[in-house]
């Protein structure tokens, strides 16, 4: 292949250094449609994250008959780890730039060589010392991003946060292992590699080990057709801190649940630390071996619920406090939060493909952008609530009768419930305003109109009537 190698400047600028010869040959429009959409990206991920997975992307071939662009990662990892987390900023950006291409592929270079092990003290050894450094079959791959630090505290994660903190602390923690319970999406994974980087903050020689569990069995069963049982196990049983993620996948697996089994009695015994997350509670594990679930439930059980409105617009926030170039109304976070509701993974993606899509085009980032935008994510997400339940959350509420809804009154008391009924069947359904207007006794389109204006100017400039919205919005998406 024929593939520019890139390098940056002092001044954060990139450049072209010259080609690396090969089979496939990349265009120059193709080669300076990337330094343009480099540039962007490093100023919207920021340098360090840009640095560690961006940077190293090649161009590897593009074939102009199918629009699919190969791109080129260092390793197996950081293939997928970019494919899962920048996939469809990375298209959007180049279809912007270069409308040819219309699909990625990712793939690690070929013969790409195994990550060497990281000794105790963090650093891989010199290879200038003629000694190689040692191969790991467990190497520690943790997200920069995912630290104590960028994890927002709520009522509903307040507990697993307090305990994996504890985990990772000098102090021997009170309970071992640690069980992380969560649905997807919740911050189970987060935690996890927060326990990591503090651990080793604190412990800069500790021998840590984070896997899923999907991992560990094919890792088990490897050195076990390779008759490297013996060392596998002891590899693990060298681990000062142990997580496994998404145990509930080591289920119905005899000998890989004998091994685990043996390694968590063996950690614990020496006074080590466990960790392990799952998406349901061990008493659900189907197919468990009774003596794994009695050691899985014999420490703390951290369960953590969904994230509420106030913490999903907690974590929106912080978001955009990173970011403050890009300008997102409240009207917009407030969308976002109410209605993007089944995970957080979800929201903050939702987020980032409209800050993404945004930049890229030029356009403001409004409500109707982000429905139209996010209209796959907000669809699969909406709770179907109807107006008719609105209509009667609203009155008792307010302890007003239903019939009031469709009445001809206009005293304050009976109208500005009314409109805030309006209101809310405007932000929680997709109903038009004529269709809202025939549910209010046959109202004209315009006094809905008016009534949703209305209340978002009330919401700024009155704090009962904002708390009233707020309280309101609660309860319709309890």
């Amino acid at each position: 292949m024929l593939v520019n190698e890139y390098v940056q400047s002092q001044d954060g600028e990139l450049s072209v250094t010259g080609p690396v010869v090969g089979e496939t040959i990349i265009s120059s429009d193709l080669e300076t449609m990337w330094l343009k959409i480099c540039a962007g990206l490093r100023r919207d991920l920021g340098a360090q994250i840009f640095g560690q997975w961006i940077k190293p992307i090649k161009l590897s071939g593009f074939d102009s008959d199918t629009g699919v662009l190969e791109l080129e990662l260092p390793s197996e990892f950081a293939a997928t780890w970019v494919r899962d987390r920048y996939a469809d900023r990375l298209l959007l950006a180049w279809k912007a730039h270069y409308p040819a291409v219309t699909n990625l592929m990712f793939e690690a270079q070929s013969g790409a060589a195994k990550i060497a092990r990281l000794p105790k003290n963090g650093s891989v050894a010199s290879q200038t010392t003629g000694v190689a450094p040692s191969e790991s079959k467990f190497r520690l791959d943790l997200d920069p991003r995912m630290t104590f630090g960028q994890f927002i505290a709520g009522d509903s994660n307040v507990l697993a946060l307090n305990a994996a903190q504890r985990t990772a602390a000098a102090e021997k923690p009170l309970f071992s292992p640690l069980y992380l319970q969560s649905s997807t999406g919740q911050g189970k994974t987060h935690l996890m590699h927060a326990i990591g980087h503090a651990f080793r903050q604190e412990f800069p020689s500790s021998n840590i080990i984070y896997m899923s569990a999907e991992r560990f069995m094919i890792e088990f069963v490897s050195a076990m057709r390779r008759n490297e049982g013996m060392e596998f196990k002891a590899s693990l049983r060298e681990a000062d801190l142990l997580m496994i993620d998404d145990i509930q996948f080591i289920v119905g697996k005899n000998s890989t649940q004998e091994e685990f089994l043996h390694t968590v009695d063996s950690l614990i015994s020496q006074g080590k630390r466990v960790v392990v997350a799952a998406d349901r509670p061990p008493q659900a594990l189907d197919g468990v071996d009774q003596r794994l679930l009695s050691r899985l439930s014999m420490g703390l059980v951290a369960d953590i619920q969904s994230a509420g409105l106030e913490l999903r617009r907690d974590i929106l926030n912080h978001r955009l406090a990173t970011m403050p170039h890009q300008h997102v109304s409240e009207e917009v976070v407030d969308f976002l939060a109410r209605t993007i509701s089944r995970n957080l993974r979800e929201l903050e993606g939702g987020l980032n493909k409209l800050l993404a899509y945004a930049q890229l085009t030029g356009r403001e980032i409004s409500r109707e952008l982000a429905e139209e935008q996010l209209s796959d994510i907000l669809s699969a997400c909406r709770r179907r609530i109807t107006i008719d339940e609105i209509q009667r959350t609203v009155c008792e509420y307010y302890r007003l009768d239903r019939n009031e809804m469709s009445s001809k009154r206009r005293a304050r008391a009976v109208a500005r419930p009314r409109q805030v009924a309006m209101y809310l069947a405007k932000v929680m359904t997709p109903r038009s305003y004529p269709e809202i207007g025939r549910k209010f006794g046959g109202r004209d389109h315009s006094t809905v109109i008016h009534a949703v204006k209305l209340v978002e100017h009330l919401r700024g400039e009155d704090s009962e009537m904002d708390n009233d919205v707020r309280m309101l919005l609660r309860q319709l998406e309890s």
